[in-house]
């Protein structure tokens, strides 16, 4: 027998589907239900390898972590990883298949797929009690839903009831609610079951007339008005602001233990991709991290660090452009500390050779490690294990680049010179006793009395927002009702709103 189910559309992109499909699975899994997320396509750079090696959205890594369950493949098994404005690489089933142009993959390859996406559905409904599924964009993107498998057309193919998300902060959450519906098919309506305010501010009895007049008017009930609350855009898809740099350090307002702030730059790199290694900083009381674009901004920051990318060479030519280039082989020569992160680490070494990102061939690179990087078709998805400083550290691998090291002192898989540190590992810094120890360097270098807090858990900030999560769903949607249209579906009978889809 199949499990419940239910789709988690938005009235447009960053409504807020991420974090509510998030709440919604930890609200279940403490109700002792066995729920999974998923996510039929994801287009983010934000991405995470799971125990078998396969690569997936950052996104539904997390809400697994909320399902307190272990993330597969079968939770994203499309993802797209943008490499400039008209193409992406298509991961399917956590493997690159190849790079499409948005022409090429809307304009046929992406219907392909819808069978392997319905077929990793169905094998999570048939494993779990309930299996949320989170769209992407929003449903009534009429140019694109004769080809869609992420929103009406898995809802359609599996019969999930949907919930509209619509973000009231932005305004006009009204419209948006009956536009998106009145877009819509006859047969997409029917499984329009209602909506979900989120990010409210204020007094709810001053919303509740206009959402009388939206039951009025469509027929469909709102089931839920989330208040708004800082620090809840946990990997999410894109975007500087969702990164954690900000929300894990606003639930952790504890002073720095030592006498000294520590003050953090990351170049804001095009493609930056798995951003989120820094947040794992920000969670220490003391460090103050900002995102930067300028060579000034380089000049107080007690470390630099240069993060992932899906365009080394881009990057390359961004931070030339910028002085940021030279301003970085002025602080490693100076043994100022810089972090650099896969695609970051590729900058800091002597040259790339790359046949298969940006087809440049040979690109000098900084030079401040010796390393020279060769581009492999093969792209390397693993889940490492090692020690460093003295400590135990986990992290992840995704990347194309093989590194040739020849000098240095080892530093994970990378290498470290004086105050330069490279490395492929994201994630590393979660592992709180190697960032303490870091931490202890970096100020060591810098000259900073800082002092990282002796128990800072990164694992438990990151439990204490998903619990913070499950609580929003809990206190202010109407779970009975929710669960109702899980277990049972869209009700019947729901009207249709003209005009509809244009034929």
């Amino acid at each position: 027998m199949s499990g419940g189910g239910l789709l988690v559309a938005g009235t447009t992109s960053d409504a807020g589907k991420s974090v509510v499909t998030a709440g919604i699975c930890r609200w279940l899994v403490r109700q002792g239900v066995k729920v999974a997320p998923f996510k039929a396509q994801n287009m983010s750079l934000n991405s995470f390898v799971t125990r078998e090696g396969a690569e997936i959205g950052r996104a539904q890594a997390m809400q697994a972590q909320a399902s307190r369950i272990e993330p597969t493949a079968l939770m994203n098994p499309v993802l797209l990883k943008p490499g400039g404005e008209q193409s992406s690489q298509v991961v399917l089933m956590g493997k690159p298949v190849g790079e499409l142009s948005a022409r090429g993959y809307h304009g046929g390859r992406q219907q392909q797929l819808l069978g392997t996406v319905l077929d990793c559905l169905a094998e999570l409904r048939g494993t779990y009690d309930a299996v949320i599924c989170e769209g992407a964009g929003s449903p009534a993107e009429i140019n694109l839903r004769r080809t869609d498998i992420v929103n009406m057309g898995i809802a359609r193919n599996a019969r999930l009831p949907v919930l509209v998300v619509g973000d009231i902060d932005r305004g006009g959450v009204f419209a948006s609610f009956f536009g998106t519906v009145a877009l819509l098919s006859p047969e997409d309506q029917e499984l329009v079951a209602g909506f979900l305010v989120n990010k409210f501010r204020g007094d709810v009895s001053l919303l509740e007339p206009g959402l009388d007049m939206l039951h009025g008017l469509t027929g469909r009930h709102t089931y839920g008005v989330l208040p708004f609350q800082h620090g809840l855009g946990i990997d999410e898809e894109d975007g500087l602001r969702v990164s954690l740099r900000g929300t894990v350090r606003e639930s952790n307002v504890a002073p720095p233990v030592g006498e000294d702030v520590l003050r953090v730059a990351v170049c804001a790199i095009p493609l930056m991709s798995n951003f989120t290694d820094v947040d794992a900083l920000a969670a220490e009381p003391g460090v103050v991290v900002r995102f930067v674009d300028r060579q000034e901004e380089l000049a107080d920051a007690d470390l630099v660090v240069v993060p992932g990318t899906r365009g080394t060479v881009k990057a390359l030519e961004w931070l030339r452009e910028r002085g940021l280039a030279d301003a970085l082989v002025r602080r490693a020569a100076e043994q100022r500390p810089v972090l650099g992160i896969c695609g970051g680490f590729q900058v800091l070494g002597e040259h790339i050779e790359d046949e298969v990102e940006s087809r440049r061939g040979h690109v000098e690179a900084l030079g401040v490690l010796p390393v020279r990087v060769r581009f492999a078709r093969e792209k390397t998805l693993t889940r490492p294990v090692g020690e460093a400083l003295g400590e135990h550290v986990e992290g992840y691998e995704i990347h194309h680049g093989v590194a040739d090291i020849a000098g240095g002192e080892a530093f994970l898989d990378g290498i470290r010179v004086g105050q330069t540190w490279g490395t492929h590992w994201h994630g590393s810094l979660e592992s709180d006793g190697f960032r303490r120890a870091f931490l202890r360097e970096v100020a060591a270098a810098a000259g900073r009395r800082f002092v990282p807090a002796p128990d800072t858990s990164f694992a438990a900030l990151r439990e204490e927002q998903l619990d913070r999560l499950g609580d929003l769903i809990e206190q202010h949607a109407d779970t009975d009702a929710l669960w109702r249209l899980i277990e049972s579906g869209a009700p019947q009978g729901l009207p249709f709103i003209p005009p509809g889809a244009p034929a």
